[in-house]
């Protein structure tokens, strides 16, 4: 049996390669200065230049790094996988050898001990975080970002054996394994939050949102993707770069681009500019044609929150004073976005189409409908129901008449009652151009404890116009006329009495595609503000 001396064991070897690597001389290029930076997995020397990233010789149950050969791998996956969103970043893997004099060195001779990923070293001030702390990142960066990731997405690995990881049984074991890492310190660090609460909510959302899961792999979302997608790791030098992916677990690299995006969104929030993350989530859902992303994004804000807590938990136990207060402050800050995200998901939404007749509230509110996976309630279907085989009628007679229009709004309100007591979104579609219908929303969501979004399609009279002849022609589920619209419009009361945290203006004179993404960026804000004003 062969014994292992302390010479030849690789964590003895990896610290003797790493104190070589810190002095300037080893290196066959010009070195403005040595800055080593650690991570729990790696070692990374920073030289001016060139950046070598060595992989620590470790077994962490999610990797085992401690053969030569296994870190080899692990450095050319590295290489390969982090060039599908950067260029002229990552070169090579190169050997690091010992010679015959015991000297550790790049030059060939000798046995190899150790590889290392070589990388042209990016400036720290292209770099995302800086850029948002110095106020130069803003809305064309973000949409730049969106548009890459949607492409990138687009291109990248999707098999049978990737979708199993977007299953609601794969997401929930990695989400149940946060929970389960996280039990040491519920008691103690995290003594001060919901733990329960924010635990079942988690659970009920996959249990009743599991067509939405399916949903996702059906429509070809589950991907091979970045895995650690954070504003550390997003530069702009030369172009957009992305880097240091993960590569050493093929399952935290795996699942929903929403996955991906919610780690990216989730750091931009903690940074302070969470508008600017729902900007380039917008950007994303346009570009791929993927609004129901949003219908998951708070759910995996909270799974990507929950991990940053556990990494800052885990290291407590060897921080000093100062780091361990850092630590401290970390994972309040990212409870806090976990707690706000699950209330986000856990609150029904109580969404209003509204507008004259053919200003596009039915379109929007059917697209809005299928993103998120609500029911929508329309005036024009509850008008025919109400009253079967009636036609089109005199404005102010029949069905249009105040009486049956005032049963008509009722009745909406009744059906999304039934959704919201059941802690459900939902959407109601019509004109509501008079206040007091309004009023019944607003007394409705109130009291159910809803959030309350008025999403007011706008068109020119023109347009409207146009659309309603073309309703004489090829008739539809609306009975409105373009005969009705010049006392429906002379009618409709201005939405002044709706709060600016309730209402979205939507021009629906464009691109229908891009009237949702529009509509769930501004209203995704909207709705946080509204939870933040409900928790204060």
């Amino acid at each position: 049996m062969t014994r292992t001396t302390k010479a030849d064991d690789p964590r003895t070897i990896f610290e003797a390669v790493c104190s070589a690597m810190a002095d300037p001389t080893f290196y066959p290029h010009a070195v403005t200065g040595v800055e080593r930076r650690d991570t729990h997995i790696s070692a990374v020397f920073l030289t001016g230049s060139i950046v070598y990233k060595l992989k620590k010789p470790l077994a962490l149950g999610f990797l085992d790094f401690r053969r030569l050969e296994d870190r080899r791998t692990a450095c050319l996956r590295e290489v390969e996988l982090n060039r599908r969103l950067s260029h002229d970043v990552y070169r090579e893997v190169v050997p690091i050898h010992r010679g015959p004099d015991g000297k550790i060195s790049l030059s060939p001779g000798g046995r190899v001990v150790e590889y290392a990923v070589t990388m042209r070293q990016l400036p720290e001030a292209s770099n995302l975080r800086t850029l948002l702390e110095t106020g130069r990142a803003g809305h064309e960066c973000m949409v730049e970002i969106g548009l890459r990731l949607a492409r990138f997405y687009d291109e990248s690995e999707r098999s049978s054996a990737v979708d199993a990881y977007g299953s609601p049984d794969a997401v929930a074991y990695n989400m149940e394994e946060n929970f389960r890492q996280l039990g040491p310190w519920v008691d103690t660090v995290l003594a001060g939050w919901p733990w329960p609460f924010l635990c079942e909510a988690n659970r009920a959302f996959l249990v009743d949102h599991k067509a939405l899961f399916q949903g996702r792999i059906a429509n070809g979302r589950i991907r091979d993707g970045h895995g650690d997608l954070r504003a550390d790791h997003v530069y702009f030098d030369g172009g957009l770069q992305i880097i240091d992916c993960i590569e050493f677990n093929d399952r935290f690299r795996y699942g929903d681009a929403a996955v991906d995006l919610a780690f990216l969104v989730m750091d931009m929030a903690a940074l302070g500019h969470g508008a600017l993350g729902y900007t380039l989530l917008a950007a994303y859902a346009a570009a791929a044609a993927d609004p129901g992303v949003f219908a998951l994004i708070d759910f995996y804000v909270v799974y990507r929150a929950l991990v940053r807590v556990k990494v800052s938990c885990m290291r407590l136990s060897a921080a000093d004073a100062d780091e361990r207060a850092v630590l401290l402050t970390e994972i309040g800050r990212y409870m806090d976005l976990a707690y706000r995200h699950t209330l986000m998901f856990a609150r029904p939404t109580l969404w209003v189409c509204c507008g004259l007749p053919a200003s596009g509230k039915s379109s929007l509110a059917a697209r809005l409908g299928e993103a998120m996976g609500i029911r929508v309630f329309s005036s024009d279907r509850v008008r025919k129901t109400m009253a079967p085989g009636s036609g089109v009628s005199p404005y102010g007679k029949g069905t249009y008449s105040d009486q049956r229009r005032n049963r008509v709004y009722g009745r909406l309100l009744a059906l999304a009652q039934d959704e919201l007591r059941s802690g459900r979104s939902v959407i109601l579609d019509a004109t509501y151009g008079r206040r007091h219908w309004r009023d019944g929303v607003r007394q409705l969501a109130s009291d159910m404890d809803a959030g309350l979004i008025f999403a007011e399609c706008v068109s020119p009279l023109e347009t409207l116009r146009r659309r309603l002849a073309r309703r004489d022609r090829s008739p539809g589920l609306s009975d409105a006329r373009l005969g009705h619209l010049s006392r429906l419009s002379a009618e409709f009361e201005a939405l002044t009495d709706i709060p600016q945290a309730m209402r979205v203006s939507v021009d629906t004179d464009g691109p229908r595609e891009n009237t949702v993404t529009a509509l769930l960026k501004t209203a995704w804000a909207l709705r946080e503000l509204q939870i933040a004003g409900r928790s204060s």
